[in-house]
């Protein structure tokens, strides 16, 4: 596979990170996952937003210009051959002295990888997926807001219980935060359904505030669902008529089963995808399928 590196296409066995850089010593630097849909990245203003806020925040000095990483991005799908991708956009801090920084990181390094993507058939929408509750709580954002940091060891150590579960295979590890009430998945945000309201959980639980969240949120308030973000305890879920799961890459998933510590199983409504989160599903949908059509491709309807 070709990487990015700094605006450099190479093998990614060429690929190579200094000792020095504080992203390697200190976990300081920040990475995006996306995808693109007819060659074009989806949502990137969103994604470049979050980015940009979580660098200032670290005193990472780094100022990409969007038209050249759409250049880039362009570049890696033609040199790797494929139409469209998963990508990741990842920033370091760059090369600094041993010990904490006195002051802003002057010289950040970008990496750009990317992998292939299975068949997209925007007709089909994905399995559903269950919930597994975790024993494991969130940890408590180093800072105001969760970042999409590169220290992801809560999350490895959550994918790890995992495999005390086995009656969980395939499914998500849902984290509880430090006062047991909902937080999110292991690589996820989580919905769920009350009546005809659209619950998740809110920002001070520490979860990570997700760009497809961000979207499901401004898709529900076009179609005029009532949505309310707050702290919900696990048995508000248990008793919910339908849930779904978010992420860039899996889009919108139906979560139709949950799991207890101790394997004990519940169904969501009817054990199928839910009216309200196919509404959803076909909103967000509709406008990807507009971005394919954009390169004369079918268009979901």
């Amino acid at each position: 596979m070709i990487i990015d590196c700094n605006g450099t296409l190479i093998e990614e066995q060429q690929a190579v990170v200094s000792v020095y850089d504080h992203g390697f010593l200190y976990g300081m630097g920040l990475f995006e996952t996306f995808r693109t849909y007819g060659g074009q990245a989806y949502l990137l203003d969103w994604h470049l937003e979050r980015l940009l806020d979580g660098c200032a925040s670290l005193g990472i000095r780094y100022t990409p210009d969007r038209a050249e990483l759409e250049r880039r991005f362009g570049a890696l799908l033609g040199a790797n051959g494929l139409r469209d991708a998963y990508f990741r956009l990842t920033v370091t801090a760059g090369v600094e002295a041993l010990g904490l920084p006195g002051g802003d990181y002057e010289a950040p390094s970008d990496w750009i990888y990317m992998k292939a993507l299975p068949a997209y058939d925007p007709i089909v929408f994905p399995e559903s997926k269950a919930l597994q509750r975790l024993s494991l709580r969130r940890n408590t954002p180093e800072g105001p807001v969760r970042l999409k940091s590169l220290h992801y060891m809560n999350n490895i150590l959550a994918k790890h219980e995992m495999r005390a579960y086995p009656w969980a295979t395939g499914a998500e590890g849902l984290f509880l935060d430090g006062a047991g009430d909902l937080c999110e998945g292991m690589v996820s945000n989580l919905f769920f359904v009350e009546g005809d309201r659209l619950l998740t959980p809110s920002v001070d639980t520490g979860l990570l505030p997700g760009i497809t969240r961000r979207k499901v949120l401004a898709l529900a308030e076009e179609l005029q669902l009532e949505v309310r973000e707050g702290r919900y305890g696990w048995e508000r879920l248990v008793g919910a008529q339908e849930a779904f799961l978010t992420n860039s890459i899996q889009e919108i998933v139906p979560v139709t089963r949950l799991f207890d510590l101790d394997g004990t199983s519940y169904r969501l409504g009817t054990g199928e995808p839910g009216p309200l989160t196919e509404r959803i599903q076909h909103g967000y949908r509709r406008e990807t399928g507009r971005l394919f059509a954009e390169r004369g491709n079918r268009v979901y309807e």
